[in-house]
């Protein structure tokens, strides 16, 4: 598909779910204020050392650790994090609204994921992909949390790809549960329920102008031969 028809693909879907926002009734956020795309933009651009990840070890990294039932496993607010290599890395928190122990985004959340889409395709971070990262406060079974927050992570990265286009190829999901709380000190505070996406790596470098198709040379005119006489 041509970037023109994408582009304009991508506006209808935000026109569409901005519609949809605006009809929905507003609940107050949790987190922190709505960033711009320019804010987002401008958190998401600072990359320097993109970090090793194996999202497969770390997702069953985490699962296990969340089935532990060891008398010596310590309190929420003092476990280590599981995943270490994300820390340091540019991104942002952000707050989306879903139902409750679903991975179903509400409607007044579609306006934020738009936000970040329309981010994602500008000049700046077209040469990068993200990780999506999933949380949830200390509160009930803790394998559950790890599937629900790796649900609501896949849940966002649809939405960005399916109704906002965005390649799928430039972003990933990964759910951490209670694992690696945003606000250690407080297990159940709302704060770690908010959503992360983090800068993992640069693309491959591709030419934005559709390659040129090679064109064979024009075969050489041949001169008239000159008739010869009987």
């Amino acid at each position: 598909m041509r970037p023109s028809a994408k582009r304009g693909l991508r506006g209808l879907a935000l026109l569409a779910v901005l519609f949809v926002a605006a009809a929905a009734p507003v609940s107050p956020s949790r987190g922190q204020a709505a960033a711009t795309r320019d804010d987002i933009i401008g958190q998401l651009s600072r990359l320097e050392t993109a970090p090793e990840l194996d999202l497969a070890a770390l997702r069953q990294k985490t699962l296990e650790r969340s089935r532990s039932r060891s008398r010596n496993e310590p309190e929420a607010s003092k476990r280590p994090p599981i995943a270490p290599e994300l820390q340091g890395l540019p991104g942002f928190n952000v707050d989306i609204q879903f139902d409750t122990d679903t991975p179903i985004v509400r409607p007044q959340s579609y306006e934020t994921i738009g936000r970040i889409a329309d981010a994602l395709v500008q000049v700046k971070l077209l040469p990068y992909s993200f990780l999506i990262v999933g949380h949830i406060e200390a509160n009930g079974k803790r394998e559950s949390n790890v599937i629900l927050s790796q649900r609501r992570a896949d849940a966002i990265r649809d939405i960005l790809v399916n109704t906002f286009k965005i390649s799928a190829k430039r972003i990933q999901a990964i759910g951490l549960g209670e694992e690696q709380l945003l606000d250690p000190p407080h297990p159940t505070a709302s704060a770690n329920q908010q959503m992360q996406i983090l800068t993992v790596a640069k693309m491959p470098e591709q030419s934005e102008q559709p390659a040129r198709q090679e064109t064979s040379a024009p075969a050489p005119v041949k001169k008239p031969g000159k008739n010869k006489k009987k």
